[in-house]
This record gives C-alpha cells, sequence and structure tokens, in this order.
C-alpha cells in the first residue's frame, strides 16, 4: 500500500483493546472525530465486523453529506479500517487505525488514504466546503486523536 495521504500518532494511557473499543464503533467514533458525525449499520449489520458497512453521516459547519464505509480490517487491540466511497459507489478514501502496546498504554495510528478520481475530488469540494482535503485531514486527524486520548483516558 502506497504511504497514507495524511497521518497522526499519539500515545495514550490506556490498554490498546480499550482504545480499539472506541474507534470500531462508529457511534463512538463520532463522539470523537472532526468531521464524522454519525451512522446507521446497514444490510443487516449491527456491529464491527470484517465486511460490515455503514452509512456515515458527516458535517462541516452548515454543510452536510453522507458516505457508505465498508469494514476491512478488525482486529481488537491491532488494527480497525474501513474504506469509504460515496452515496453513488464511487472511492472516496481508507481509514485505518493501527494500535501497539507502549508503556502504559498503547500508541494510535490513524492513517488515511485518499482514492477519489481527480475529476471528483472538485465536485466533492464543493459539498464538503474543503479545497484542501491533504491539509484539512491532517487537522482533523490531529483533533481527533487529542479526543481519542481525552476519551479514553476519562475510562480507565
Amino acid at each position: 500500500m502506497n504511504a497514507p495521504t495524511a497521518t497522526g500518532r499519539i500515545e495514550i494511557d490506556a490498554a490498546p483493546e480499550v482504545v480499539y473499543a472506541l474507534v470500531s464503533d462508529p457511534g463512538s467514533l463520532a463522539d470523537v472525530a472532526e468531521e464524522y458525525a454519525g451512522h446507521e449499520w446497514v444490510g443487516g449489520a449491527s456491529a464491527p465486523a470484517v465486511g460490515a458497512q455503514f452509512r456515515g453521516r458527516n458535517r462541516r459547519g452548515l454543510r452536510r453529506w453522507s458516505t457508505l464505509s465498508t469494514i476491512t480490517d478488525a482486529d481488537p487491540g491491532r488494527c480497525f479500517g474501513f474504506e469509504v466511497t460515496s452515496v453513488a459507489g464511487l472511492p472516496v478514501a481508507r481509514w485505518q487505525y493501527d494500535f501497539e502496546p507502549g508503556g502504559d498504554g498503547c500508541v494510535v495510528v490513524e492513517s488515511m488514504w485518499e482514492r477519489r478520481p481527480a475529476w471528483f475530488k472538485a465536485v466533492t469540494a464543493t459539498v464538503t466546503g474543503v479545497w484542501d482535503r491533504d491539509e484539512a485531514n491532517a487537522a482533523n486527524i490531529a483533533a481527533t486523536l487529542a479526543r481519542l486520548k481525552r476519551a479514553a483516558e476519562a475510562s480507565r
């Protein structure tokens, strides 16, 4: 796989399994994420597992949009990842959280790989209001990881 388009890492004073539980639950992830605001399971799914899908609700200011995510990795305490497509089925991004034990807790790395075709970037920028998605996602990842750290450490 190519290098991520945007990535960030943070040390969290909580076990990898605890932090994994937060990011692998789309409802809990919405509580800490910057643009992602909620979900609805689709296709009979009701829990995070490889192949499960959820419709994500996203927001940035007054702008709102929806995506479809398919979970590709669900290894508790190690890795959680999902591929995101637009409502029209076009590829948007891959998101992944990797966990490794460290100190009294773990290190979490959040990464994103851009998947949109070049022509689709202007369309999605109009919908989301973000013209420099790489820069925005780097900032979003930093904010999300900081909130994830607070949530995971508060649960101890």
